[in-house]
This record gives structure tokens, sequence and C-alpha cells, in this order.
């Protein structure tokens, strides 16, 4: 069993009709648009995504109809972000059950496990769904922190393939594991705000939110040919939208808006607790675009 995507898997969004229903329609376009930006994979129900406000319904048609769009061809990922080895498996099954292809997945988080526990529940995760595990090392959402040796132990284990590192600073712990001779795939997150330092320490993939994929994909294709500076610049342009998208409480809000900017989605609705954009953040939302606005998305299909 190996990890079936590396590079850019953004985290889509998950769009709502403006009565909070969700919007198929959308999530379909959704996927169009990513595939015209030539992403190796799709990742649902991440902490971009509102997955903590989906039912499982819900999740059972996102991840139908991206699959279907997307194709034999490109990995879809589907979060787990469970309470329990209980809930994660039957959250991990559901998932294997509607098509996904790999699992990124949270440690417990409510009642914490004792690290030496931890090894137990992601391999119970990967045993019982079939699917490869994708460690998710955020412990600003989860409170649950994993030290590089208690990685490497984890990169042991059986259908435990990936690992997501949002520790900051993240460039750092990426290569400490890399340098540790894990045969992981490691992936930075956070949005990609340090995903070229994160490269530049081995790391070989990245999952940011999902609304500038096709600019990313362009940075991400100066750097694997060796264009380093041009790879710089590239981000760079894109630093301010990027940052802005990192706010906690209205980083949803935010990847929405711009969605919505470039004709890829009809609405910005977020679902509670998720709160729409307050008057300040939507004007400096509106000067950032002013000085970098990305393009309006004309589907190719």
């Amino acid at each position: 069993m190996t990890f079936p995507a590396t590079g850019l898997v953004p985290i889509l969004a998950t769009p709502f009709e403006p009565d909070g229903t969700l919007d198929r329609p959308g999530l379909r376009r959704l996927t169009e648009f990513q595939l015209d930006c030539g992403v190796a994979g799709l990742a649902v129900f991440g902490l971009a995504s509102e997955g903590f406000s989906l039912t499982a319904a819900e999740k059972a048609a996102i991840l139908a109809d991206v699959r279907t769009v997307a194709g034999p061809e490109v990995a879809v990922i589907a979060g787990v972000n469970a309470t329990s080895t209980a809930t994660a498996v039957e959250q991990a099954q559901a998932a294997a059950d509607a098509g996904a292809d790999a699992l990124m997945v949270l440690p417990p988080f409510l009642t914490k496990q004792p690290a030496g526990r931890l090894g137990d529940f992601f391999a119970t995760v990967a045993e019982r769904s079939g699917l490869p595990v994708m460690v998710q090392d955020a412990p600003a959402a989860t409170g649950v922190a994993m030290s590089v040796p208690l990685l490497v132990e984890l990169s042991k284990l059986a259908g435990v393939e990936a690992v997501k590192i949002e520790t900051q600073p993240t460039a750092p712990k990426i290569g400490a594991v890399v340098d540790a001779g894990t045969a992981w795939a490691v992936f930075g997150g956070q949005n990609a705000l340090f995903v070229l330092e994160e490269y530049a320490r081995g790391g070989v993939g990245t999952m940011p939110a999902c609304e500038f994929a096709d600019a990313l994909a362009v940075v991400l294709r100066d750097w694997d040919q060796g264009r380093v500076e041009d790879a710089h610049r590239g981000f760079n342009a894109l630093l301010p939208l990027i940052r802005f998208g990192l706010q906690p409480g209205i980083a949803h809000a935010v990847h929405k808006d711009v969605l919505v900017r470039r004709g890829v989605i009809d609405h910005d609705t977020v679902r509670d607790p998720v709160q729409p954009l307050d008057p300040g953040s939507l004007a400096a939302l509106d000067l950032i675009w002013r000085m970098n606005p990305l393009p309006a998305w004309t589907p190719s299909r």
C-alpha cells in the first residue's frame, strides 16, 4: 500500500445554497475547476471544508459527486475528524464505501489519548478501512502535539503512509521527519504558507485551500523545473491572499468569497458556527483583490 498522490492536493470548500443546504452543482463545478488547475489529487472533509458541520448523508453525497467528476485517475482523500476510535472507524469505512482512495486522519481531540496509544488508533483506522492513512499533525486545531520521534514510530505502522505537518514552524519539522529516514510522503498544510521552504526540506506535497490552485500549480511547476526565483516571485504575488485566508474564524468565508469572485461557485454561504465576513474584513479583502486579482475561471470541459 502506498499513498496515492503527491504534489498539489487542495482541500475542497463545501458550497452551500443561500438557505444552507448543500449546493451539489456548485460542488461539481468546484471539482471541475480543480481539474482544470492540474491538481494531483483532491481532499474533502478537511479543516477548510467545514467538515465539522456536515451530516453523514451529506458526506456521502459529496464523495459521490467528487468521485464522479474526478474520475478514477485523480486521487480523492477524505478527512476523518472523529473523537474516538469507534467513530473514526465508522467515518473511515463510510469514506471507503463511497469511493475515497485514502484518508487524512486527525487524532482524537476531545479526550486525548496518551502518545503511546496513538499508534493503536491510526493502525486500527488503516486496518479497518483498508485505505492508506495520512496522519494530520495539526495541534492548533486539536491540541494534540506529536513529536518527531512519535511521528517516526507512526510511520512504521502498516497502512499509515503519509503525514501532513501543520505544526509551526512547519519546514524544520518536515525536514526532521524526512531526515529521520521515514518512507512517508510528507505534506505541508497551513494554506501553503511555507510551501517552498517545505519543499526545500524534502516535502513532496501541499494541501492548501482551493481558491488559487491554478496560480499555485504554476509556482510548484517552476520549483520542480529548477526555476527557484521564479517560483518565489509567483508565490510572493499570492502571499497576501494566502495570509488572509489563514485567519481563524473567517478563513472559510474568505475561501468562498474568492471562489465567488472567480465565478467558480455562486454563493459564499457558510454554515454555523462559521460566520460571514464582517464589513471590515470584506473591505480588507477587497483591497487585496484590487491589487492582486486572480482571473475568472473559464471552464474547459
